[in-house]
């Protein structure tokens, strides 16, 4: 649109901005970085469950406020795909909001002199792609689209605004020659080539073009603006450029940051219109001319005795003396940075089908800087040729990248983690380099670089299940319907159906690691908090701004730490026997290292016992993130390697945030023998297939991806076979069953008899496991509402788990049925807030919980009482005090979290507990006759809370629990905070005991 404009209009020097965002509609535009997602004043009033509060929280600018900035001429506004999906009962409620919209944006001077000139189009149609994909065929689309196009063209005409009717315009194209979109909905290339020449066409009348050699050159101008524009517009990492946590760091840098963006982009606009008119531009010389950004001062301490991390890096024998491992096991070196400069930042690691190790790192983390080169993270293959145990080949897959956080395989490709969108990156020519790219899916909120979609982790369909954390309000649009998030959950992306959900919405701050067991339940690690999880209670389809009842920890309380990243089972011939099935857990701040937990059943839900340490660094700097057993049976370990790493102890740009170093370590069990990898990418059907008897769940895992990539009507037939072959009084017998349903869920085309069969296993794991496939693939099976309600009345609580999550994204009718029968059998606390919660949403009814838990304070009243029930909300915030600390206030020893119940640090002087709030705390400290070693600096909250609110957390912490104490009283505060005004960075427990001794 914007290159064909400028060639048309090239002496107009047309100013053209993007604000279009996924999922708006004409008075909802949600954002992480606004108090409200109201674009105009009572736009609330027209929506139900969309007017639940969400809690976003900013200063980013308001729609009108961006027009006004941009001193807008015309607007031209694209809605009602989204709201077409509410059908002709929400037809009347969308009409009374457009039309708010136009007699709000006619009634504005968005460039100070006249109400800008308004053009509303409609949605295009939908493409029936239903002959080459598993997708809707559209009739039903169409036909909300329909009447929803007609809609706007009714009120755009009764309030004389132009209206384009592209579903009218498109009907016709969609199927006529070429295929015009990716999903159905979303335009591909071709289709936003045509959809734009009909919008300038209708809105302009079709001027000729003067020059077209001038295209090439004038769209790749428009691109660069634009990739300008987006990091403005919706800006990474805006939680610290304008969201809630601008303070206390912010401020340092980030106005200036946005200055220098906003010049940069401006010299594009420049840019494009000299290439449209064919003149030249310096655009490296402007740049020079924009301002300079301040220096940011670093508040980390080089002290030997304190701070997160320590400078003075370590290599090669020195840092892996640094790790030690239990009993029995090896680590070694497999690669650093020093060998392999692009080892910069590792976050992600996986196993291809050959064998080869693939990294995802980001030395750009946490986000690109304005000035600085365009981000060049990547995506590279590591391997070891001469079989040595070490590395000595890099290919890289792709490069250009920016902060992929999570990455895939898949037999069409490797999905990866970019800002807001979901690519497909594919390798054509077999090269092991990527040619070409593909969005497949926009709108994944990146507000915060750390909590987008990250951590992929395939389900046994091959299904993408991704982690986002707290913070974001995601809104994608798909051809099932608008796909609405906020504030913490995973993704499930299916790409044989090309079918997002947002699977499970919970009150967890920032989920950095998922897996599944050997009968496909998911487990994920809540990694700012320090609890792991069985998700399956949490699926039940949530509503928006509302977290579902997350289920119960199943760590025990000794050995909890955070954040933890990374998780994986113990699936491997080669370590011993006695920890097949133990669940690993990467910590990566305080205790670093991996922490190794029975697993075991424990009635309806699952629980773990803490085994041992399975390694634990002492360099400050080791920084394990992510683990996988590759296919000879070792443990590969990927170390972030940093001096910093807290988000908000230091400045996003504090000079000592490390950009070049990253390792990857492998651990052994030498007294027992290496597993013979597996044959896969060579392999035949039948041998694929024998695989999936064998012992590692990696070595399955990677079979199925390889079978989904088969000729499916081969790997079928041999299935049968395999299927009938198999013997009935095996051990594992029934999971061979369930491995052979997988291969045809994964081939989308589940064995209804594999289902009825699986439905009345002896086992209740592969009962669970043929509900979980009836929820998921219940289109294709005849009787999807009859297994599910049987499993509802299940013997076992866990498969009446899996009924009951199921039911809850079925119809009304059909999802009440099951949650009946569930009603009739026993309810634990795995099940009951499951059922609660099905039953509610099934009913259109938000969960009614207790928001807090009762204060435990009865020694204050009045005005105090008051401060002490603030105080429990600032505590409680995401991020705060009771993150660390816990809820209990007991702390986490094992991460080196002292505890705030019983001690004087808290109980004695106001004005030390003060200080220590104010300017943060860093180094060794004793609380309770325990040492902490004080690696993990504490948030100064100087910027982040007033008088008022310090004084309250401080007299919550001073009452609650078993504490008594006096109140902080905010002039107090204010008095200290005054006399402490010049003091920069952390206190040291020392200097605070100089002052104000015990």
């Amino acid at each position: 649109f914007e290159t064909e404009m400028h060639l048309r209009y090239p002496e107009k020097r047309l100013y053209i901005r993007n604000m279009c965002d996924g999922g708006d509609t004409p008075g909802f535009r949600p954002h992480s970085g606004r108090d409200t997602p109201w674009a105009f004043e009572g736009a609330e009033v027209y929506q139900d469950e969309l007017a639940n509060p969400s809690r976003s929280d900013g200063h980013l600018e308001y729609p009108d406020q961006w027009l006004t900035r941009h001193e807008a001429d015309v607007v031209i506004a694209f809605f009602g795909y989204s709201e077409s999906f509410e059908g002709k009962e929400g037809l009347a409620t969308y009409k009374e909001e457009l039309e708010a919209f136009i007699n709000h944006t006619k009634a504005q001077k968005y460039n100070g002199a006249s109400a800008p000139q308004l053009v509303l189009v409609t949605p295009v149609a939908f493409e029936d792609l239903s002959d080459q994909y598993d997708l809707p065929n559209g009739k039903e689309i169409n036909a909300n689209l329909s009447l929803y196009a007609k809609a706007i063209a009714e009120v755009a005409q009764a309030h004389e605004v132009p209206v384009i009717n592209a579903y009218d315009a498109t009907t016709g194209m969609m199927g006529a020659s070429s295929q015009l979109t990716i999903d159905g909905s979303q335009l591909n290339e071709e289709g936003y080539d045509q959809f734009s020449n009909l919008i300038i066409n209708r809105l302009f009348g079709k001027t000729a073009i003067a020059d077209a050699s001038k295209s090439a050159v004038v769209k790749e101008a428009v691109l660069e603006k634009n990739w300008f524009w987006h990091n403005d517009y919706k800006s990474p990492n805006g939680v610290h450029v304008f969201g809630r946590r601008y303070d206390p760091f912010g401020p340092d840098n980030y106005p200036f940051e946005l200055k220098k963006l906003r010049e940069m982009t401006d010299n594009r606009d420049q840019a494009v219109w000299a290439t449209a008119n064919g003149e030249s531009y310096d655009l490296a010389a402007a740049d020079q001319a924009t301002s300079k950004l301040p220096k940011v001062e670093s508040n980390f301490s080089t002290k030997k005795n304190g701070g997160n991390g320590n400078p003075e890096y370590l290599y090669g024998e020195d840092a892996l003396n640094k790790i030690k491992v239990a009993p029995g096991y090896k680590i070694e070196l497999f690669a650093s940075e020093r060998e392999f400069e692009d080892l910069a930042n590792p976050v992600q690691l996986s196993f291809d089908n050959k064998g080869r190790l693939w990294v995802a790192t980001m030395p750009t983390y946490p986000h690109w800087k304005p000035g600085d080169p365009k981000p060049n993270d990547k995506i590279i293959i590591l391997e070891d040729t001469d079989d040595d145990g070490k590395a000595d080949k890099q290919t890289t897959f792709a490069d250009g990248l920016h902060i992929p956080v999570g990455i895939e395989f898949a037999p069409e490709g490797v999905y990866v983690s970019q800002g807001t969108n979901l690519m497909l990156y594919t390798d054509t020519d077999g090269d092991d380099v990527a040619d070409k790219k593909e969005v497949i899916m926009s709108g994944f909120d990146d507000h915060d670089t750390h909590h987008v979609i990250s951590a992929f982790c395939a389900d046994p369909s091959g299904a993408l299940y991704m982690g986002e954390g707290v913070f974001l309000h995601t809104n994608v649009e798909t051809s099932y319907g608008p796909v609405r998030a906020t504030n913490g959950g995973f993704y499930r992306f299916s790409p044989q159906r090309k079918q997002l959900e947002r699977t499970a919405q919970l009150s967890i701050p920032n989920p950095w690691g998922i897996a599944f067991d050997e009968w496909g339940q998911p487990i994920f690690a809540e990694t700012s908090g320090p609890d792991v999880l069985w998700m399956l209670p949490g699926t039940v389809k949530p509503r928006y701004g509302q977290s579902t009842h997350k289920g119960r920890n199943i760590i025990e309380d000794d050995h909890r730490v955070r954040p933890t990243s990374g998780l994986e089972f113990v699936s491997s011939r080669h370590f011993p026997d006695e920890v097949q099935g133990d669940l690993l857990i990467n910590n990566t701040i305080g205790f670093l290292g991996m922490k190794q937990h029975r697993y075991m059943d424990d009635g309806t839900g699952l629980i773990t016992k803490h085994r041992q340490d399975l390694f634990v660094g002492s360099d400050p700097n080791f920084r394990p993130v992510d683990m996988e057993f590759a296919p000879d049976g070792s443990l590969y370990v990927l170390d972030w390697h940093n001096v910093l790493i807290g988000h908000m102890q230091h400045n996003a740009r504090d000079p000592y945030r490390d950009h070049v170093h990253g390792r990857v370590y492998r651990i052994t069990y030498p007294s027992r023998p290496l597993v013979t990898p597996a044959k896969i990418v060579d392999a035949t059907i039948p041998e694929l297939l024998d695989n999936l008897k064998l012992p590692e769940y990696r070595t399955r895992y990677r079979t199925r991806r390889e079978l989904r990539g088969r000729d499916k009507g081969s790997v079928l037939s041999n299935l049968k076979n395999w299927v009938a072959a198999l013997d009935k009084d095996a051990e594992r017998y029934e999971h061979h069953l369930v491995e052979a349903l997988w291969v045809t869920w994964g081939l989308n085309d589940v064995d209804q008899g594999l289902v009825d069969q699986l439905s009345e296993a002896r086992d209740f794991r592969a009962r669970a496991a043929a509900a979980r496939v009836a929820r998921y693939a219940g289109h294709q099976l005849e009787n999807q509402i009859a297994l599910l309600e049987k499993a509802a009345l299940d013997d076992h609580g866990r498969v009446r788990v899996e009924a009951i999550t199921a039911a809850s994204w079925l119809n009304k009718e059909d999802g009440l049925k099951i949650l009946n029968a569930a009603a009739t059998q026993p309810m634990d606390d795995w099940i009951i807030n499951a059922h609660l919660t099905a039953v509610s949403h099934l009913n259109g009814e938000n969960v009614k919980r207790s928001k807090k838990k009762e204060l435990m304070s009865n020694h204050l009243e009045g005005k105090e009482w008051a401060l002490y029930e603030k105080g429990f909300e600032i505590y409680n915030r995401d991020g705060y005090c009771g993150t660390c600390h816990q809820g209990d206030g007991k702390g986490l020893t094992a991460s080196g979290f002292p505890p705030l119940e019983g001690t004087k640090w808290v109980l004695g002087d106001e004005e030390r507990l003060i200080k220590l709030t104010l300017k943060g705390l860093y180094g060794p400290i004793k609380v309770l006759d325990e040492d902490y070693p004080g690696q993990v600096p504490m948030t100064p909250f100087e910027g982040l809370l007033n008088d008022d609110e310090l004084a309250a957390v401080l007299t919550y912490i001073r009452n609650d629990w078993k504490n008594k104490a006096s109140v902080v009283l905010p002039e107090t505060v204010a008095k200290v905070r005054a006399s402490i005004v010049d003091k920069k960075g952390f206190y040291t427990p020392e200097e605070l005991l100089q002052q104000h001794p015990l």
